[in-house]
């Protein structure tokens, strides 16, 4: 055995399968089991149901061994195999229990949520007070979204021990109520379980729970030691490019986000909101660079999208509206949202008809938008189409009630 622990440890796969034949023949079934079980340990899940096969073969009746083959099957990728084992588990065998656990895991890996949580609910029947059993239906809870069921479990489990199968429970109960959205909750857990070890998905947990929990200075603080821990956590850069911007500090903001880009070159949302900065740091060139580069990783990127054509229509750039608009076009995008720029910009290269054509496609999505409204009304007007504008004043009359321009616009056009 001694031979075969030692080929084990340093990973000699070809001695290795030399030395197991004869070990199965000659080794007492205690031995094997024990073999197994490092093989299962170090991942070498080939060789353990090698073994599993060889004393399932001997003890044909076992319990333990069928569980423990389904549980290597299941790693193997032989979930067939594996529920068949699971199935010839007796109710009445004390491992049952256990059985049920294991095809609880089995539902779940193939999605089949509800049945895994009978399958729980079986076991927990038989054994209402085990720890391990609660903790399976609390992390399925958690699984499936069923956030405050979650906790609940967690922290009653919290009280008895606090790690399970190697999970913190305090980290776990951090994220469960992240995910929930109790952030000012999660932020409280994930405080306390910094305070047993510092590692950066805690520290960025922290962050972002205070972050959404408006404590921006404290979520500024989380994410520089994370910077510091780990300098390639990408999602620490934006996160913390966002806290500068919400304490109203644009240049931290901008420099955070421009160090995040050297670190992940292919992060659209860090292009986006590197963009966005610019514009608040007064450097239009750059943010126009960085939202090109945005649309240039996803052309389909309406957010950024939208910001680069904003952009241009402020700068009055009216041909580099139309040309990205149809840029877009030949890439088979569309977007409603781009209409009204495009119309405003052909109406500024005096191209009528074509601006006409795009406010009225545009109108369809923004007919309750006034800002939109007053717009395509005084684009009528200069049009000379008057009996479109009455239509789109009445609107804005509907829309702004007490507003006496519309009224009055309205009134002039009657009496003409």
């Amino acid at each position: 055995m001694n031979e075969l622990v030692q080929a084990l440890e340093q990973g000699d796969l070809t001695l290795l399968d030399q030395l197991l034949e004869s070990f199965l023949t000659n080794a007492m079934p205690e031995e094997q089991y024990s073999i197994a079980e490092l093989f299962m340990q170090y991942g070498y899940m080939k060789e353990a149901d090698r073994v599993l096969e060889h004393l399932q073969f001997l003890f044909p009746e076992e319990a333990q061994l069928k569980i423990d083959r389904a549980n290597v099957c299941m790693e193997l990728g032989n979930e067939d195999e594996a529920l068949d084992l699971l199935l010839e588990v007796e109710d009445t065998a004390p491992e049952y229990p256990q059985a049920l656990l294991v095809l609880a895991d089995y539902y779940q890996m193939q999605g089949l949520f509800e049945v895994a949580e009978k399958r729980i609910n079986e076991a927990l029947a038989i054994l209402p007070d085990e720890p391990l059993l609660q903790f399976a239906k609390a992390e399925l809870l958690f699984e499936t979204g069923r956030f405050l069921e979650a906790a609940r479990l967690y922290e009653e489990l919290l009280e008895v021990q606090e790690e399970f199968a190697g999970i913190s429970l305090i980290e776990r109960l951090a994220e469960v109520y992240r995910a929930g959205a109790a952030y000012e909750t999660a932020l409280e857990f994930y405080l306390k379980a910094l305070e047993d070890e510092v590692k950066p998905d805690i520290l960025f947990g922290a962050a972002y729970s205070a972050f959404q929990s408006q404590k921006y200075e404290m979520a500024i603080k989380q994410l520089e030691e994370l910077k510091e821990l780990d300098p390639d956590y990408f999602s620490a850069y934006l996160l913390l490019a966002e806290a500068y911007a919400m304490t109203e500090d644009n240049k931290k903001a901008y420099a955070a986000i421009q160090e995040g880009l050297k670190r992940d070159e292919y992060d659209k949302s860090l292009f986006l909101f590197a963009g966005k900065m610019a514009l608040k740091n007064s450097l239009p060139q750059e943010a126009e660079g960085y939202l090109r580069e945005a649309v240039a990783l996803d052309p389909e990127y309406m957010e950024a999208v939208l910001a680069l054509i904003s952009v241009l229509a402020q700068q009055e750039r009216h041909e580099d509206v139309i040309e990205l608009f149809e840029t877009l076009q030949k890439n088979d995008f569309e977007w409603d949202a781009l209409y009204p720029y495009t119309a405003e910009a052909y109406a500024n290269l005096e191209q009528y008809d074509r601006a006409y054509e795009f406010y009225r496609l545009a109108y369809t999505e923004f007919k309750e938008d006034a800002t939109f409204l007053e717009k395509y009304v005084y684009f009528l007007l200069e049009d000379g189409k008057r009996t479109e504008a009455r239509e789109i004043i009445e609107q804005l009359i509907a829309l702004q009630p007490g507003e006496p321009q519309w009224e009055e616009m309205l009134e002039s056009l009657e009496f003409e």
